[in-house]
């Protein structure tokens, strides 16, 4: 199993731009570090929160000072863009990054973005539809000619071919409605689950698998499981009682926010005892140590019946710096090498060896023993007898 970072980001209004946009590029640096596989910047134009309005650049910027980790898109809201603009903007970062940027794309989140471009609401999910299939065509090779009411294409082509084969990877964002599970299975493409591990986003998981999976067939394609991703929020700590206390930093504000993004939504209460409260009785997010952690992912395998690609943290600002990425190390150390085979050569080793009953220290006391008497052997026999000789 993979894992990663879905990144929005969340900044508190009130904290400097500059200097958290600094960190989350740091932040990308660090989980190169640690061995984390993916990261998905989001896309937003209002609400002062979520600040990055171009995930493209944000990556052009992370991919200069990563090595490993694999950007894309979380997600580039298709309804925004013209589709050959943004296909050929991807196209150069494929190239730019030799392979390791990811194309995902959903109808836009706010619809105060929709709303100061002039998108009505009820259209936006359409809207995607179009421009994916006019992407899917472009990065194909195609010539593409379409009208739609969101852009015109006549006799467009890419001029540069993807540096990735066939093409860089794209998946489709879904929660709750059924369009990005059945565009995903349009297209034979991988599909992030964004609300996995909200009550109603694990009850789904098992379903949008299966939609995924047939709309796929019906347009003669297979569905690869490593192409599904679950999305959820974390925060751990050596203890739950510390976990707790460091989200006390800003988890209400998140909550405040979310609240007028989505109404109703998992992280809600008016002081921080009522949210955590909420989120026990929930089980939204983890708050609390890495075999809570663990916990969650061997659930969340259970729910999909069957297993998924990668899990990606919702990336957030609930704790001061130092806890959040302590958060991160923590999940590195413990957690995933528990889904990647990275534990079971070690752990049978280490049986093998201390299920010995003491064979291999007797073999070294032994050894020893040899090696002295041999040396006393040796001694003596250089030693000149009584006569001198």
């Amino acid at each position: 199993m993979r894992f990663g970072v879905f990144m929005a980001p969340f900044h508190s209004v009130g904290t400097n731009p500059t200097l958290a946009l600094e960190r989350d590029l740091d932040l990308l640096v660090h989980l190169d570090r640690l061995g984390y596989d993916e990261a998905w910047i989001g896309e937003h134009h209002s609400g002062g929160v979520e600040i990055i309005a171009s995930p493209e650049v944000f990556i052009a910027a992370a991919a200069e000072r990563t090595r490993h980790i694999r950007l894309g898109t979380g997600v580039a809201s298709l309804p925004y863009h013209h589709p050959l603009l943004l296909a050929d903007r991807m196209v150069l970062l494929d190239h730019l990054t030799r392979g390791r940027v990811m194309l995902g794309v959903g109808p836009g989140q706010l619809t105060s973005d929709a709303h100061m471009l002039g998108i009505p609401a009820d259209t936006q999910r359409p809207r995607m539809e179009e421009c994916l299939d006019a992407i899917m065509a472009l990065l194909r090779g195609e010539t593409v000619s379409m009208e739609t009411d969101g852009f015109v294409l006549q006799d467009a082509r890419l001029q540069l071919a993807p540096y990735s084969q066939p093409h860089l990877e794209v998946a489709v964002a879904a929660s709750f409605s059924p369009t990005g599970a059945r565009a995903a299975g349009r297209h034979g493409i991988g599909m992030l689950s964004i609300a996995a591990t909200a009550k109603q986003g694990i009850d789904m998981l098992a379903h949008h698998h299966a939609m995924w999976s047939e709309v796929a067939a019906e347009h003669g394609h297979t569905v690869d499981r490593s192409a599904w991703r679950l999305v959820g929020p974390m925060h751990i700590a050596e203890t739950r009682e510390q976990a707790e206390r460091d989200v006390e930093h800003g988890i209400l504000e998140f909550a405040e926010y979310f609240g007028h993004v989505l109404p109703g939504g998992p992280v809600s209460g008016a002081t921080v005892a009522e949210i955590l409260e909420n989120n026990r009785a929930s089980g939204f997010a983890v708050i609390g140590t890495p075999e809570d952690a663990a916990a969650r992912i061997d659930e969340l395998l259970a729910a999909s019946d069957g297993g998924f690609g990668a899990y990606l943290f919702l990336d957030h600002d609930w704790a001061a710096p130092g806890a959040k990425l302590r958060s991160y190390e923590l999940f590195a150390e413990q957690v995933m090498p528990r889904f990647q085979g990275q534990l079971d050569a070690r752990a049978g080793s280490h049986d093998w060896l201390t299920g010995s009953a003491g064979e291999f220290v007797n073999r070294a006391v032994q050894a020893i023993a040899k090696a002295t008497e041999d040396h006393a052997a040796e001694r003596a026999g250089r030693e000149p007898d009584a006569t001198g000789a």
